[in-house]
């Protein structure tokens, strides 16, 4: 049997600013903080519906310190519904977005940037209202 990658499972964030963030993820994206093993560090996993997409783990300091290289993760995706909802939402709370239709592929990428600077693109199907 060959292994197949089947989906994203989660995201692993390290921030600084686990209060903003956690607020972020929830006002922007519409995501719920919920379950979360009781790990030794502090954090917070971040749901849509019943996944635990995006972990957050709380570091004192710049969130990259003790890294041997500084590695930066160029982004991240979801897929949705409901593109006019979202971008009313965004430029309601004047968040920065910018979005790119994909026509080869009948996508339409919204890009915002969480509080931490980390690039997530949120994917609506083209021919959604």
């Amino acid at each position: 049997m060959t292994m197949k990658i089947s989906k994203l499972e989660h995201v692993n964030l390290r921030t600084s600013q686990l209060d903003t963030m956690i607020a972020w993820y929830t006002d922007v994206l519409g995501m719920t903080r919920g379950a979360r093993p009781n790990f030794t560090s502090s954090g917070a996993w971040m749901y849509a519906g019943e996944t635990a997409c995006v972990h957050l783990v709380e570091v004192v300091g710049d969130a990259g310190a003790g890294a041997e290289v500084a590695l930066k993760l160029e982004h991240f995706a979801f897929s949705a519904t409901g593109r006019a909802a979202f971008e009313a939402r965004l430029n309601g709370m004047g968040v920065r977005f910018s979005s790119t239709l994909i026509d080869d592929i009948g996508v339409v990428q919204m890009n915002v940037w969480d509080p931490d600077g980390n690039h997530i693109h949120i994917d609506f199907a083209a021919d959604e209202g």
